[in-house]
């Protein structure tokens, strides 16, 4: 597998629809393939990716970080699925929006729109949320999914809310800290040659390096329940560990299993995109996971490149960790994932 693996990623960089990657597959427990390859930046002087390699996460802050808080926070009976958002956010009961619940939010059936170029305006976080309190409705809530980071933002302001301290803190106390995950973090201040580079910037003039490349979150000051994280491979391997061991890790239990399994169930069976809470479920249309994972799969991946998906079934995760966005918006991501998980899944 490895070398079928290794040799697909490789023509994948030669075609530079990535400039490099960092590749984990894991199977019942054990780590079978680690390596990076390609380049961290190319333009304008190449450097090679590092095992080590900081990358931009994207929407995967979505699983890693807001999703393991609303779970813990359902364990401390600090909220259900079914509370109203507008409970915790009176604001958020404008246009019609009063029904909403944190379910809602976290499997994207809320009727908010998905994207929103806040950035155009340079709003800062409050003055997004205040616009997002202020937005109408695009379709009824519940009957479809539309994948949206309007609601991911606002379950960001939620956790504040409930916690009554700064999210970073608190997912770094709860989440990070006990997983081990040290360089997992929201504004990173490692040296310039950790990070996988991503796009060229207009006002910047350069190529983001350690700047989220998510335009809302930039001017949310890089902190965001939608995107914002960085992390190196091996921290990101921690917190499948313990995804895996239904929420334990190295003999405490950060997340009760209760909780991961809630996560895991699908929300959705009314549409072809399968969700459960925060995660994509494999569905019956495409899915990045590829046409050979199980129906009990699940996982997410993120603008920049990156992905991590779970196969329950053969007790596997991958994770693929890219910088796609260096060489542009280009669609090939969308082909590769599911080819790559094809590659690996196939020896299962």
């Amino acid at each position: 597998m490895r070398e079928k693996v290794l040799a697909f990623l490789k023509k994948e960089i030669e075609l530079e629809h990535i400039p490099g990657a960092v590749i984990h597959v894991s199977h019942k427990g054990k780590v079978i393939l680690e390596e990076a390859l390609g380049n961290r930046v190319v333009f304008s002087e190449k450097a090679p990716m590092q095992i080590d390699t900081v990358f931009d996460l994207a929407s995967l802050t979505k699983v890693v970080a807001t999703l393991p808080v609303m779970l813990k926070l359902m364990d401390d009976g600090e909220i259900r699925l079914d509370d109203r958002v507008s409970f915790f956010l009176p604001e958020f009961a404008n246009e019609g929006k009063e029904h909403i619940t944190l379910r809602h939010l976290l499997t994207h059936t809320s009727g908010l729109p998905a994207h929103v170029e806040y950035f155009k305006e340079k709003l800062n976080t409050e003055q997004v949320l205040e616009r997002i309190y202020n937005q109408p409705l695009v379709y009824p809530t519940g009957e479809k999914v539309v994948y949206s980071d309007l609601g991911l933002i606002t379950l960001y302001k939620v956790i504040e809310k409930v916690t009554g301290e700064e999210f970073t803190r608190f997912v770094g106390r709860e989440v990070f800290t006990p997983l081990e995950m040290k360089e997992t973090v929201f504004k990173p201040a490692f040296p310039a040659e950790r990070y996988a580079v991503t796009e060229y910037n207009e006002n910047l003039k350069a190529y983001k390096s350690g700047i989220v490349h998510d335009d809302n979150t930039e001017f949310m000051g890089g902190i965001s329940g939608h995107a914002g994280l960085f992390a190196p491979v091996r921290d990101l391997t921690n917190f499948a560990k313990m995804i895996e061991n239904n929420g334990a890790f190295k003999g405490k239990q950060i997340i009760s299993e209760a909780a991961l399994n809630l996560s895991r169930k699908n929300y959705t069976s009314f549409d072809e995109e399968y969700r459960g809470l925060g995660w994509i479920l494999k569905g019956p249309t495409y899915s990045s996971c590829g046409d050979f994972f199980s129906d009990t799969s699940y996982g997410h991946t993120g603008f920049t490149g990156t992905s991590i998906w779970f196969d329950p079934e053969v007790d596997l995760h991958v994770i693929l960790l890219t910088n796609r966005v260096h060489f542009g918006r280009k669609p090939p991501i969308l082909r590769l994932r599911p080819r790559l998980h094809n590659i690996i899944r196939s020896y299962f």
